[in-house]
């Protein structure tokens, strides 16, 4: 996507997929088209992200008072970075409390509401900090699709209703809300499992490599995934596509159960197939944060994703995206 003249974005949460991001546009950063600051809490990174291209930035989402060189640091922001608990930290409370008085939380509750816990601290710190210098032109938010709860395997588009199950979902919807009311214009993706070859964990090999039993056909659940760098792609076109507080879904185009996802990576990968277990037996073996996976259900409609984005997968399922390394 050529630029007329150099853009500035800032990465929040530069982890797998913002790397891939800055792989994937070194021809623009090298050019001088496109100029990229990464916020992060780590000098030993330092090197890293500079190897890239990338000017990076020191600071911590979890000290507010660190963000604010962050102010009219770039047109676009990327944000990557995941809440990290229910309640903000005593500094970013201090924080909260001065810029509330101030009339400075656009979209947030008042201050006497800031002694009830805060779904993000860490986008609510960060919005707070980009609406003091000049605004930005476009915020991306990457969320999950755990936001839906269980839809019992139906298809949903992006106007299905929110219904959380667990903790960590909850709070993906507490920071939705701080970025679609914040006052910035601010797109969505709601993400659902990353995988890829080369990204840690980025496949069930090591859970192959064990044994871990699935679910039984009778009992198993629709799991939507999207390749990592499918992912990287669809953050840069909704950076300069997206419409202002819209939700895309950031999903490929598979229909797998969870237990035939993990069939299938066993194939390509040259693994014994997992055993297969009734619902009620595999709680005896899962821990219940592995469990919480299995009580939702849902396909992902990405047609949004789609023609508004223009995203093309390279990846369409994980038949193709896993298939590298078959033996």
């Amino acid at each position: 996507m050529p630029f007329l003249r150099r853009q500035r974005l800032l990465i929040v949460g530069c982890g797998d997929v913002g790397l891939r991001f800055l792989r994937q546009r070194q021809t623009l950063i090298q050019s001088g088209q496109l100029r990229v600051f990464v916020l992060t809490s780590s000098p030993s990174r330092l090197a890293e992200l500079r190897a890239l291209g990338a000017v990076p930035l020191l600071g911590n989402l979890d000290d507010a008072t660190s963000l604010r060189r962050l102010r009219s640091a770039a047109s676009r922001v990327l944000m990557l970075a995941p809440p990290t608990g229910d309640k903000p930290a005593p500094r970013q409370y201090r924080y909260f409390k001065k810029m509330s008085c101030s009339g400075s939380f656009g979209g947030l509750k008042a201050q006497k509401d800031y002694k009830k816990p805060i779904s993000d601290p860490r986008s609510a710190a960060l919005q707070i900090t980009l609406r003091r210098g000049l605004p930005p032109a476009q915020v991306v938010y990457a969320s999950t699709s755990g936001v839906y709860g269980d839809c019992a395997g139906a298809w949903i588009d992006e106007t299905q209703p929110l219904a959380p199950q667990t903790d960590r979902a909850a709070r993906r919807v507490g920071a939705e809300g701080i970025w679609r009311a914040s006052g910035l214009p601010a797109s969505v993706l709601r993400i659902p499992g990353i995988y890829a070859l080369d990204r840690k964990d980025g496949t069930p090999a090591t859970r192959l490599a064990k044994a871990t039993p699935v679910l039984a056909a009778a009992d198993d659940v629709f799991t939507n995934h999207i390749h990592a760098d499918d992912l990287a792609r669809a953050c840069h076109l909704a950076l300069w596509r997206g419409r202002p507080q819209r939700v895309y879904h950031a999903s490929d185009d598979s229909q797998l159960k969870m237990g035939d996802y993990f069939d299938l990576a066993a194939q390509l990968l040259g693994m014994p197939r997992p055993p297969r277990l009734p619902r009620a037996q595999l709680a005896q073996v899962l821990s219940p944060a592995q469990m919480s996976f299995l009580r939702e259900s849902r396909r992902l409609g990405n047609a949004r994703l789609k023609k508004e984005l223009g995203l093309r997968l390279a990846y369409p399922t994980p038949a193709q995206g896993l298939r590298p390394l078959t033996i």
